[in-house]
C-alpha cells in the first residue's frame, strides 16, 4: 500500500472531492486538521492548515497546496467522468488529451492539488 500526502485549505471539502467525486472511501478524520481516504491500494492523507505538516520550515518557507506532481486516478470511461465532475462545478487545468498509453485530463481538488484522471488506451 502506498500513502501520500497533500496539502489542502479545506479538510472538509476535500473528503467531499476525493469521496464523492473519485471514489475514494474516508478511513479516519482528525477534526479540520486532517483525514485519512482511502482507494484501492493507496492511503491519501489530507492535510489542513492546522495539521503538523502545513508548519512552517526552519528557513521561513510555508507549505501550501497546489502544484504539478499529482496523482494518477485510473478510469473506464474518461468522457462519464469529466462530465459529472463539470456538473459538479470541479476545475480542470486542461481538456482532454491523447497520448500512445491512453486519454488524460487534469482537474483540480478544492485546495488547487493536481490530479490525473487517466483511461487506458
Amino acid at each position: 500500500m502506498a500513502t501520500m500526502r497533500y496539502l489542502v485549505d479545506d479538510v472538509g471539502a476535500a473528503i467531499g472531492f476525493y469521496v464523492d467525486g473519485l471514489g475514494f472511501e474516508q478511513v479516519e478524520r482528525y477534526g479540520e486538521a486532517m483525514a485519512i481516504v482511502r482507494r484501492d491500494d493507496l492511503n491519501l492523507w489530507l492535510a489542513g492548515p492546522i495539521s503538523s505538516a502545513a508548519r512552517p520550515m526552519p528557513d521561513g518557507r510555508t507549505p501550501e497546496p497546489g502544484g504539478w506532481n499529482r496523482l494518477v486516478i485510473t478510469v473506464e470511461d474518461l468522457d462519464e467522468r469529466v462530465g459529472s465532475l463539470t456538473a459538479t462545478g470541479a476545475v480542470f487545468r486542461n481538456d482532454i488529451v491523447e497520448g500512445p498509453g491512453g486519454r488524460q485530463i487534469l482537474i483540480e481538488d478544492p485546495s488547487g492539488n493536481v490530479v490525473e484522471l487517466f483511461e487506458p488506451a
